[in-house]
């Protein structure tokens, strides 16, 4: 099939090269109906705007995609780079991985350059929910750009690899009520996450569905930042009597959970003796924390795999091809940072 041009998209458009470029790079200089025109257009004909492509010594042109991730330091995200990478190889694509530092600005900027500079198609790590912030996701759906998003972004269809953050947090607080925890918190995670949002249903409904009442005071907003979680811990201690300390926290992640464990132990308060701690995530170093922490294990380079294989796929496909949604199961595991208190 011959590659579709701007041209092409002019021609049938009826419109000039520059009108098509001006829509492409989100100018204002053109009229709302003509862009709405020529978006048709482009999408009629599967038309995906290119840079400069590189050429190789033998000719050939480079095949690259691109990961944009939230924590370069994260393992949960090393992992999944690992597959991403994995599955890119094996089939002659490249991966440029970046960061947007959990920065709303920072992940729009990537993306516009990753589109700018022949990179054929992103992972995306978003660091919004859904809000009028995720315009930037809008465009890249309005030019067909191929993109897979590594969990939900309300208000937008696109490719999605994730895993089932309702059923595992409801998992792990059910295996605390029926092992006689009742005073059980979830420290949460950055607001601007559906993975936060995901993981406090989960711990709602594990009390729907046990004796126990539910109250909001429960969910504590901490961050997952390692500093951030260590520093809201020491304050959220100092400011609880000890009379309404909780027997267990339900943690956003591992590296959250390791800041949680570093507070409790500068407070004197033991792991498991008087407070259990779950995680989230099973990165390597969870087995190794000063208390082995029970946690719950997302298959990460499954899950990078998987997003690479849809992006391929969407980016060789020669016409429109349905959105993807791919939901993994995870597995929970206990170590020694949990007591049961029956």
């Amino acid at each position: 099939m011959k590659n579709i041009t701007i041209e092409d998209v002019a021609k049938k458009a009826g419109v000039s090269k520059g009108t098509v470029s001006a829509v492409i790079n989100s100018k204002d200089s053109v009229r709302p109906s003509t862009r709405d025109h020529i978006l048709q257009i482009m999408k009629e004909l599967n038309f995906r705007p290119k840079g400069i492509a590189r050429k190789l010594k033998n000719g050939g042109v480079d095949k690259v995609i691109g990961l944009l991730i939230k924590d370069l330091s994260y393992p949960f995200y090393t992992e999944i780079a690992a597959g991403v990478k994995e599955y890119a190889n094996k089939n002659d694509y490249s991966v440029v991985i970046s960061s947007s530092e959990n920065i709303h600005e920072f992940e729009v900027k990537l993306s516009h350059m990753f589109t700018s500079k022949d990179i054929k198609g992103t992972i995306i790590a978003p660091t919004v929910e859904g809000s009028a912030e995720i315009e930037h996701l809008f465009m890249l759906k309005m030019i067909n750009y191929p993109f897979v998003l590594l969990e939900d972004v309300k208000g937008i269809q696109a490719n999605v690899v994730a895993i089932d953050n309702l059923k595992a947090i409801k998992k792990a607080v059910k295996y605390l009520i029926d092992g006689g925890h009742t005073k059980i918190v979830h420290f949460a995670g950055p607001v601007q996450s559906s993975h936060t949002q995901e993981r406090i249903e989960g711990f709602r409904h594990a009390f729907s569905e046990s004796t126990l009442i539910f109250n909001k005071n429960m969910i504590v907003p901490i961050g997952s930042k390692h500093d951030e979680s260590y520093n809201k811990t020491i304050d959220y201690f100092k400011t609880t009597p000890k009379a309404d300390y909780p027997t267990a926290i339900v943690c956003f992640n591992d590296q959250q959970a390791l800041g949680v464990m570093l507070a409790l132990k500068e407070l004197k308060i033991k792991v498991p003796d008087e407070i259990s701690i779950i995680g989230n995530d099973d990165i390597f170093y969870a087995r190794i924390y000063p208390t082995p922490l029970t946690t719950i294990k997302a298959p990460l380079h499954e899950i990078g795999i998987k997003a690479a294989e849809i992006l391929i796929r969407s980016i060789e496909a020669n016409q429109i091809i349905p959105v993807e949604r791919v939901i993994f199961n995870t597995e929970f595991v206990i170590r020694e940072s949990t007591r049961l208190l029956k």
